[in-house]
């Protein structure tokens, strides 16, 4: 008997919620402006922090690795000779830090540089090849997604054991770029962070006043409702859902305006990386970070509700009015 009971109290628990559920929803869309205003604020309020952390996360996950970009280069006199220079790259490969190490001698860059430069017959005039070894090393995981500070660290070690070896002229390697990078997306990470607070503050500030502005057109329903004996829990169930369905669709709307940015620079900045040799997928958010976002901004959406009903239930008193003694 126990569990029968038990049954049909949560039968008609879940058809009281379902109703609620889904009845709210019809509410909303049957008033199509107002929704349609409310969610647009939602969206963009959204968007905002969405669109920077797409963006961070897109800077993310550029080829900063490539050896044109961040290999160090080490300049080794012409005359040395090349069973020396393969020791040091050899050295320089049993590295933890090291991905990989090339050696170009100076045969072989004179030939590049007679390829490229258009300088051939002039070339020949030369009494000997003035270029020098150059043994391009290129760091292991160089990236932006690390410490900025850990970074600097690993490179300057790599520098050091390479300046420090006698057969070395010259190392080079320019990474200042790459620590500006790394602090300009340490920045934008926690820029991200702040917005994200922000505006979901934002979000429950708008549903909160959008349902309060509910809750007081519905104040002679409620007093009813009050009367009869339904609980609190009652009363506050639809305008729970009414705030979920708020931020829900605020939520679709921001993926959707977020999507449609996306689909529009594609085009110009694969032009811009192709520029600089890349392929590049512009990245947008996972499944599983999307069911995140959107059950993030519904439940936001349910606080706000919450917090703006919860009010005025306090204010409610059996017999009387609401919010009016």
């Amino acid at each position: 008997m126990a569990l029968r009971a038990a049954r049909r109290r949560f039968r008609a628990w879940a058809r009281r919620h379902s109703y609620s559920f889904f009845s709210s929803l019809g509410t909303l869309l049957q008033h199509r402006l107002g929704t349609l205003m409310t969610v647009l604020v939602l969206g963009i309020a959204i968007l905002l922090p969405l669109g920077l952390y797409v963006s961070l996360k897109n800077m993310d996950r550029l080829d900063v690795r490539q050896e044109d970009w961040s290999a160090i280069s080490v300049f080794i006199p012409g005359t040395m000779a090349a069973a020396e220079v393969e020791a040091l790259a050899e050295a320089a490969r049993d590295r933890p830090d090291v991905q990989s190490v090339s050696v170009i001698s100076p045969e072989q860059g004179m030939a590049e540089f007679r390829e490229v430069s258009g300088f051939g017959q002039s070339l020949e005039t030369l009494d000997e090849n003035p270029l020098p070894w150059v043994v391009t090393v290129l760091p292991a995981e160089v990236d932006t997604r690390g410490s900025t500070a850990t970074l600097s660290l690993r490179i300057q070690s790599l520098m050091d054991f390479l300046e420090r070896d006698e057969r070395v002229e010259s190392v080079q390697f320019d990474y200042k770029w790459l620590q500006r990078l790394g602090r300009f997306l340490d920045l934008g990470r926690a820029t991200v962070l702040v917005l994200g607070l922000l505006f979901g503050v934002a979000v429950i500030v708008v549903v909160a006043n959008t349902i309060r502005l509910d809750v007081a057109a519905r104040a002679d329903e409620i007093e009813i409702f009050a009367l009869v004996g339904a609980s609190h829990a009652f009363i506050r169930q639809p305008f729970l859902y009414s705030g979920f369905w708020y931020g829900l669709m605020g939520g679709v709307l921001a993926v959707l305006m977020m999507w449609l940015a996306l689909f529009y620079l594609s085009i110009p900045l694969k032009r811009l990386l192709d520029v600089y040799g890349q392929g590049f997928e512009i990245y947008s958010l996972s499944p599983v970070q999307l069911i995140i976002l959107l059950l993030s901004s519904g439940l936001l959406g349910w606080l706000g509700a919450f917090l703006s009903v919860q009010r005025y239930l306090r204010m409610l008193v059996v017999g009387g009015s609401l919010g009016r003694r």
